[in-house]
């Protein structure tokens, strides 16, 4: 990133810059000519007592004191991608909302508190898109208790990295002492691709409901099964998809699911048993899924995937799906 003006390091930025997204260098060490720096790239979400808080793509707010910066300036957006579907923060969060709906939720403004009996944080987390029509310590607050009402512990999902998302709720979660405690990348690719991947996809078994077999692959299975089934169950338009083992009355050597939403495809619970990988089956297996997809008129594909998830990074890669933004749970102190 270059900073200089006219061959000089400045600083570009000020207090009226907040809320834009600036990269910013800064003295790592105390001393002179042989001090270390270090830069910072993200939304400059506060500056008040001589303090800046910027947020990263990372979701984990970092503090800088104003007298060690030695450089500055705002990021114009980023240029629109050449390729693959054009979404919106808005547009992307709602559609993988939708794919993954809790079996309980209440408004609270424009958040949504969601249950599902503890079964992923995705089902039992608060979706803050808009205002929830009260001071956010109160709104916390609420959903606090909402949860402990059901035995369960308090997240809120929050997105980072693309225009329009909440890096400045990153910032307002960690000053009321909430924790991140996971991240995931949403990616995004065109869905025709996809369903080239894979000429033969015949071995893949489609149905609108999960049996007792996939299940018993799903590694998520284990918890409340009703909550399970129902979480797995709504959507638009929900298809599981099944790759038979060798026993074909054993678990299934590949499981997938997908959610057509319009023009998406949501792709999840991927799953390939270890003695049958490195044979190309989550490939067929988002093939097959894919081209069911395209048959009901989507056109685009997303999914998520934790960002410690090295082998499915790779394979996601590999298949043409690029990050869109990441998406973070806070949880309470």
């Amino acid at each position: 990133m270059e900073f200089t003006v006219g061959g000089r390091l400045e600083v570009c930025i000020t207090q009226a810059d907040v809320g834009k997204r600036v990269s910013v260098r800064r003295r790592f060490e105390e001393g002179g000519p042989g001090a270390a720096f270090t830069d910072t790239i993200g939304v400059l979400t506060s500056w008040d007592a001589g303090v800046l808080r910027i947020t990263p793509r990372s979701g984990q707010g970092v503090h800088i004191a104003e007298s060690s910066l030695v450089a500055g300036k705002v990021v114009p957006p980023a240029p629109a991608r050449r390729a693959g579907p054009a979404a919106s923060f808005a547009e992307l969060t709602r559609a993988t909302a939708r794919a993954w709906q809790p079996v309980e939720s209440e408004a609270l403004g424009d958040w949504r508190l969601r249950a599902a009996g503890g079964f992923t944080r995705r089902a039992n987390s608060v979706l803050p898109l808009g205002d929830p029509g009260m001071p956010v310590a109160d709104a916390l607050a609420h959903a606090t208790r909402w949860y402990a009402e059901r035995g369960l512990p308090a997240y809120v999902q929050v997105g980072t990295g693309a225009a329009g998302a909440q890096e400045a709720l990153c910032a307002g979660l960690e000053e009321h002492g909430w924790r991140r405690e996971v991240s995931a990348e949403v990616r995004i690719a065109p869905l025709a691709p996809l369903g080239d991947q894979d000429p033969d996809v015949s071995r893949v078994v489609l149905d609108r409901t999960a049996d007792a077999r996939w299940l018993e692959r799903y590694h998520r299975a284990g918890a409340d099964s009703a909550a399970v089934l129902r979480v797995l169950s709504q959507g638009p338009s929900v298809w599981f998809a099944t790759v038979p083992g060798d026993d074909p009355a054993g678990a299934p050597a590949a499981i997938g699911r997908c959610v057509v939403d319009g023009r998406w495809a949501g792709f999840g619970a991927v799953e390939v048993h270890p003695e049958y990988r490195r044979r190309g089956l989550a490939t067929t297996v988002m093939a097959a899924l894919a081209r069911t997809a395209l048959e009901e008129g989507a056109s685009a594909a997303w999914l998520q995937v934790e960002e410690d998830n090295t082998g499915a990074l790779a394979l996601y890669d590999r298949l043409g799906f690029a990050a869109h933004h990441r998406y973070h749970h806070f949880r309470s102190a």
